[in-house]
């Protein structure tokens, strides 16, 4: 199992979840594990006081829109959740999500495939999610093997003190 694969309990949410619903605007400035505690609070009550280490959150279209607060990634990984799949994430989520080291894949369909509390298997680096409840294998399309290396080193900054070491 790589560092990229996850097994754990499916949370959904719906499309066109903006990052203020994610992460409200009143809470930015609190302490992270203040917000992890209120993240998705609206689109999901049971999300951040359920979500354990591993479990994945499968949102529709266009995850993460509006704002290009990087905060919403943030709180999205310091709940524990292993990774996020969405049939498609705003392009600035998305960028967001590898920065700070946030496993995500982006695979049309996933949301329609899965329901609240199926288990999956997830393995990012392969692009492979695995449905316990039907036996289904979804395949995402490939990622970026630097966006890959991005998440391994743990977001954009490690990634930038590994290299400036000399370490890949």
């Amino acid at each position: 199992m790589s560092e990229l694969a996850f097994r754990g309990r499916c949370w959904t949410v719906g499309d066109y979840v903006p990052t203020d619903q994610i992460v409200k605007s009143a809470r930015v400035f609190a302490p992270m594990d203040e917000i992890a505690r209120h993240v998705l609070e609206d689109a999901n009550p049971e999300f951040a006081g359920g979500v354990a280490a591993g479990d994945v959150l499968v949102a529709g279209r266009h995850f993460g829109q509006s704002s290009g607060r990087a905060i919403a990634a943030k709180a999205i990984a310091a709940t524990g959740v292993g990774c996020v799949l969405a049939d498609s994430f705003s392009r600035t989520f998305y960028r967001n999500a590898f920065e700070v080291g946030l496993p995500i894949l982006e695979l049309d369909g996933v949301r329609a495939a899965v329901r609240e509390g199926d288990v999956l298997a997830v393995d990012v680096a392969d692009g492979t999610v695995g449905i316990e409840r039907t036996g289904q294998t979804l395949r995402a399309p490939a990622t970026d093997p630097f966006l890959l290396d991005m998440l391994r080193a743990g977001g954009l900054i490690p990634m930038a003190a590994r290299l400036a070491e000399g370490v890949r």
